[in-house]
């Protein structure tokens, strides 16, 4: 699958030794006196999760949230996406990085107190990648040996992935089925979090009340109002808080969030609501930050939605579709100029993003080819019934789904309107469980600083069939196999090609249709100290105090 195997190293091995060398004083950070716990504790906007708080079956954002403050993996980022080593001591790779040796750092503890090892990893990883555990992130250990075993109907729960070998309590092997020079900074995503012995005693109380080894402690999650985290003193890593805690309020409404802002009540919210957007400009009694950001919007069509399958008609209709939506107004008319209308798949703020691919003329408005496109696709099969788009409104983005919906519209002349769901929660319930088979919203913010996560984690055949976000089920040989050349490059420069070139093969596909970039922005109380967002457009809620 590569040319030139044997380079493969070098990319892998100034990967890992950066990260050595950026690590080398993370074990400092924790001789900080428990002064820091004098930041107070923040209160931060979020929702209902749409999950359990388990991280191999946690791909939301509201869950995220939470699960980054209490979880360390082998490697975390800093506010900029550089990665350091966090609970790894050493990650090494063979010659065409398709075997790792990882060392993990002693004196790591899980917050009921047992130690974090080598197992630790490698069971959690195994029970997330089998399939009878039915874990949302498998699709991100697709490429370990054993991943195909573990994905056969009946396999035994606590069956473990064949690549995956425990050399002692801190260290242990990963073996690959094809070269992934991405592999040392994957591992830092939530997804590859270790586990405790408690976890796999009862998953499901453990995704109520998670036990991690993070910067943070879980105390409660009092569903449907708030969840509460403390700083933990036993945290030996590169990132400690610098406040006592966090308390997640879990809004349905953002408008409602920002109401509390001004009143006082809330310090922090990582959003702004559409209806209040044209007015932060002028507002004395916030702060605001509105800066290019990581995140992109849009909306999933599902293969099995009738008329728009895979094949010529369904191709069509896609761009037809993408093609009557006026991106420009949206962002400067509806979203205040909050956001940047898409001109590819992965967002402004990653090494890949570009707005001169083949076929970037599918994401700009064209009433008149839209028309046309429609027209030769009514030839195949004649349109009937009414295009719809699913979405929740505890986003408070009712206006922005509304214009796309007129905008389809008045463009093609067809009936077209919105499905509404109350929470994120529970329109991630149908699209996960596969009982939608409609187009529906979805916003993603990359897990890790790297083209290729928008890419596999969206559109992959591994993370189709409920086994990671591909909520739409594409699948396209030619772009997977784009994809595994380009994890197998040399240079990020030959890698970045490749992931460019499987875009162009979305963008003849489209089996989503990419709207805007969203700015990362959100608005605080004035009170708060060290309001900035971090390379995924997440506040750095570590760093805040009062």
């Amino acid at each position: 699958m590569h040319s030139n195997p044997s380079k493969v190293l070098s990319a892998i091995a100034a990967a890992t030794a950066m990260m050595l060398a950026l690590a080398g004083c993370g074990g400092q950070s924790n001789t900080k006196t428990d002064a820091s716990a004098d930041g107070g504790t923040i209160t931060a906007m979020n929702s209902e999760p749409a999950t359990t708080l388990i991280p191999g079956n946690t791909n939301a954002v509201t869950g995220g949230k939470v699960l980054d403050l209490i979880f360390s993996e082998l490697v975390a980022f800093d506010a900029n996406g550089k990665p350091v080593n966090e609970v790894a001591k050493e990650i090494k790779s063979n010659d065409d990085a398709t075997q790792f040796t990882i060392t993990i750092k002693d004196g790591w503890k899980f917050t009921d107190g047992t130690p974090v090892t080598a197992e630790s990893f490698t069971k959690a990883w195994s029970y997330t990648a089998n399939a009878t555990n039915a874990q949302i992130n498998a699709n991100f250990f697709s490429n370990i040996k054993g991943y195909d075993k573990l994905q056969q109907k009946g396999a035994p729960s606590d069956e473990q992935l064949e690549g995956l070998k425990v050399v002692d309590d801190h260290t242990f092997t990963v073996d690959l089925t094809s070269s992934d020079s991405n592999f040392p900074i994957k591992v830092g995503y939530t997804g590859f979090a270790p586990l405790p012995e408690s976890f796999f005693k009862d998953p499901k109380a453990f995704g109520e009340n998670p036990v991690g080894n993070g910067a943070y402690k879980f105390v409660k999650w009092d569903h449907n109002k708030e969840i509460d985290v403390v700083k933990n003193p036993d945290y030996k890593g590169n990132f400690p808080a610098k406040n006592a805690g966090v308390k997640f309020m879990l809004y349905t409404s953002p408008q409602s969030a920002y109401a509390d802002v001004l009143s006082g009540n809330l310090d922090v919210m990582d959003s702004v609501p559409a209806t209040v957007a044209g007015s932060l400009k002028s507002a004395k009694n916030v702060q605001v930050y509105n800066e290019a950001g990581s995140s992109i919007s849009l909306f999933v069509i599902t293969q099995d939605y009738k008329h728009f399958g895979p094949g010529e008609e369904g191709q069509l209709r896609r761009q037809a579709i993408s093609m009557a939506i006026n991106r420009e107004q949206i962002c400067e008319k509806i979203m205040s100029g909050l956001c940047t209308p898409a001109t590819d798949f992965a967002a402004p703020a990653i090494d890949g993003h570009s707005d001169s691919l083949a076929g970037k003329e599918n994401l700009e408005y064209n009433p008149d080819k839209a028309k046309e496109l429609w027209a030769k696709a009514n030839e195949i099969s004649p349109w009937e019934g009414t295009f719809e788009i699913a979405y929740n409104t505890d986003g408070g983005m009712k206006s922005m789904w509304d214009a796309v919906i007129n905008s389809i519209k008045n463009t093609l002349g067809i009936d077209a309107a919105t499905q509404i769901f109350a929470t994120g929660s529970e329109l991630s319930d149908v699209t996960d469980g596969r009982t939608l088979h409609k187009p529906h919203r979805m916003g993603w913010s990359p897990d890790y600083p790297s083209i290729e996560n928008y890419l596999t984690s969206l559109y992959s055949t591994a993370a189709a069939d409920g086994n990671g976000a591909n909520t739409g089920d594409y699948k396209n040989p030619e772009f997977d196999a784009l994809l595994a050349k380009g994890n197998a490059e040399s240079s990020t420069e030959a890698a970045i090609k490749d992931y460019q070139a499987a875009e162009e093969i979305l963008l003849k596909d489209l089996p989503s249709v990419p709207l805007y970039y969203t700015n990362a922005n959100g608005v605080a109380n004035k009170n708060l100290k060290n309001f900035k967002f971090n390379w995924q457009n997440s506040p750095i809620y570590r760093d805040m105090t009062k």
